[in-house]
């Protein structure tokens, strides 16, 4: 997820970010944190603003996770990025968990618009939500489709998770809570891109990824369902300055374009292309612009 995805480690990177401030630059600045999809996707932004206007757009990626993202928005450091609705309602907002799609992405227009001044753009069209993954050699030797399922097993297994997972009220807390899961030993934190590699070396045996990770079909993985749905939606939108859309209301032009663009299927296809045949991310998002006649 995403959500991919870092935030509590983030701080005190924050604080040097916001120390002083500098003259904001005369073009848009676009922001990513410091996985595949979210480069992809603060590139698809930053081009089709580009596209959309005569301004060259700024790109500040691997801004680490969500709490460097958020501060440097506030700062006014970077313009927009792409968040993920579940992930600003929890992480970033402090709110109760919701599982309502329609109502999470109210709640999360209102409270960005009132507290910060941020617009938060129509969905692009997908949803990167937590996925439980193990190896598929075990869900078919063990019979496993569901988390419900898994709980038994989880007392011999080890667990991978990114930074932010072990510590959200949406990650590892709450889900541990609702499927009573227990692991072998305290979970082996790592930076989101290592996750895959530890599960097919056996070096753990559940992780917590993504659903638009491209590994997962490529690497034969099974994602357990989420079967007492504990997640909220986790739809992907733009967060853009109110400030920003004023100074270049053509930014506008491109969150319109965007709107509803994106499948699951199409970001899955587009990470595999970066993380698994490794091309150039610019590359792989101008191919689907192409594609998609944007």
């Amino acid at each position: 997820m995403i959500h991919r995805r870092s935030f509590i480690g983030g701080a005190a990177a924050a604080i040097a970010m916001t120390a002083c401030e500098l003259p904001r630059p005369n073009h848009p600045v676009i922001g990513a944190k410091n996985f595949t999809e979210q480069v992809i996707l603060g590139e698809l932004l930053a081009q089709e603003i580009e596209a959309k206007s005569n301004l060259k757009v700024e790109r500040r990626f691997y801004l680490a996770g969500s709490y460097i993202c958020q501060q440097a928005l506030v700062a006014g450091r970077i313009d927009g990025y792409v968040e993920y609705t579940g992930t600003a309602l929890t992480a970033i907002l402090k709110q109760p968990l919701d599982r309502d799609p329609q109502a999470v992405l109210d709640t999360v227009r209102r409270l960005y618009a009132s507290r910060y001044q941020v617009t938060v753009a129509a969905p692009l069209g997908f949803e990167n939500t937590f996925a439980m993954v193990i190896r598929g050699d075990d869900a078919r030797r063990l019979h496993l489709t569901t988390l419900s399922q898994a709980a038994q097993y989880t007392p011999g297994w080890r667990l991978g998770v990114g930074y932010e997972f072990e510590q959200r009220p949406d990650g590892l807390p709450g889900l541990s809570k609702t499927y009573g899961l227990k692991f072998k030993d305290a979970p082996r934190t790592m930076d989101l891109g290592l996750l895959y590699r530890a599960l097919s070396a056996h070096q753990v045996d559940m992780i917590a990824g993504n659903s638009t990770d491209g590994p997962i079909q490529t690497l034969g993985l099974t994602v357990l369902e989420d079967d007492r749905h504990f997640f909220p939606p986790y739809q992907a939108v733009p967060l853009v300055r109110d400030d920003a859309l004023r100074r270049w209301p053509q930014i506008q032009a491109a969150l319109n374009a965007l709107a509803g663009r994106i499948t699951a299927d199409d970001m899955r296809a587009m990470n595999e292309a970066v993380d698994g045949r490794h091309r150039d991310p610019a590359e792989v998002v101008r191919a689907f612009r192409a594609r998609k006649g944007l």
